[in-house]
């Protein structure tokens, strides 16, 4: 090739640092032919924006899902939004905007002394609304420390919670329900003495209870609605139990010494009724019997005045003559006999021994009955 168009590409185009390297032996040039692939270039800026952005929307988190049982409160450069988030997924602009999720459910709190394990605990992030207070030292009317354990449920209401966040803020529960609670148990047990306690747990329960659910009702708005406040256990100062313990003793010693007069004087009522019906029976019986004696005497006085009436001198001699005949039959018989004789009229009643004063026997009746009826 001449050498005035090889000085004409050489300054045509620029000299390659490789250009020593690529050249042939012969001391000829080499020409780089035009590419025709994708320019890289120009999508660079988009991938550097989309990593931004991804960036950000994993530092700022524009978004919150609100789980069922709670409502969101959003807050707009510091001012509330008056109405509740419902559950689902909400976005909002950061640092201008913030979503607070706020626990609607049945809350607990129990106020006791014993270390215990409480249901929720493992997942404690999600329930939520589950508090341990110390038990309330409550004086009772003597001025003597009583230790109250309970367990108050309640929850915030849906729709006014974002009022209640603003005003009351996020320590609402110890504003509104502790401070209450506390309260009102030493107002009712502080009416009462420590042993008297024990006895009106019921009526004491009742009290606070009622008390509670009134005063918590009458803050403005009314922000929490109260489902129960249980009275579970009355902690006594040591002495004041061990003296119940010894009334209790007292008062069961007595019962059973009433319990045992009682049996006894049903005991004694009974024998006295069982010896008053036997008592009746004998007089029933003597009565009967006396009835039965009368009546025979009066009938036998009857039937002798009958015979009395009815007897006269001429039948009573009939009557003898009856008997002597009798006698004279017998004699027939026995001619030894001694003869026991009843005459009549003025005669007395004559032994008649017939052995011994001779003579049979028969004679001698004979003897006497003719005496006899001659007088």
């Amino acid at each position: 090739m001449p050498a005035d168009i090889n000085d004409y590409f050489k300054k045509r185009k620029p000299s390659n640092t490789n250009n020593d390297s690529n050249e042939n032996k012969g001391g000829g040039f080499n020409v780089k032919p035009p590419t025709g692939g994708l320019n890289m270039n120009r999508f660079v800026p988009w991938g550097i924006a989309l990593i931004a952005a991804i960036f950000a929307i994993s530092a700022f988190k524009p978004f919150i899902i609100i789980n069922s049982g709670e409502v969101g409160i959003k807050v707009n450069t510091g001012k509330f939004d008056p109405k509740p988030l419902e559950a689902g997924l909400h976005f909002y602009v950061p640092v201008f905007q913030k979503i607070i999720p706020v626990n609607t459910r049945i809350r607990l709190i129990t106020y006791s002394n014993e270390e215990n394990t409480e249901l929720g605990d493992g997942y404690r992030s999600f329930e939520g609304g589950l508090k341990r207070n110390p038990a309330i030292s409550v004086l009772d009317k003597r001025g003597l420390t009583v230790n109250i354990d309970l367990a108050v449920q309640y929850h915030l209401k849906a729709q006014s919670a974002p009022a209640t966040i603003e005003k009351w803020g996020d320590s609402w529960e110890e504003k509104i329900i502790n401070s209450k609670v506390r309260e009102v148990v030493r107002d009712v047990v502080g009416q009462y003495t420590a042993e008297q306690l024990p006895e009106m747990r019921n009526q004491i329960a009742s009290a606070i209870e009622t008390k509670v659910k009134e005063s918590v009702d009458l803050i403005a708005d009314k922000p929490v609605e109260l489902t129960s406040v249980e009275l579970r256990t009355i902690n006594l100062p040591e002495k004041i139990k061990n003296q119940i313990e010894r009334v209790q003793i007292a008062k069961q010693e007595v019962t059973i010494a009433e319990q045992q007069k009682e049996q006894s004087k049903q005991e004694a009522q009974r024998k006295a009724e069982i010896a008053k019906g036997e008592a009746e029976r004998n007089r029933i019986e003597a009565q009967g019997e006396a009835d039965k004696i009368r009546i025979e005497a009066q009938e036998q006085a009857k039937a002798n005045k009958l015979i009395s009436d009815s007897l006269t001198p001429r039948l009573i001699e009939l009557e003898q003559i009856k008997t002597q005949a009798k006698f004279n039959e017998a004699l027939k018989v026995n001619t030894n006999a001694q003869i026991f004789l009843t005459p009549g009229g003025a005669v007395p009643n004559i032994w008649i021994d017939a052995k011994s004063n001779g003579g049979s026997a028969k004679d001698r009746a004979e003897n006497i009955s003719s005496r006899s009826a001659e007088q």
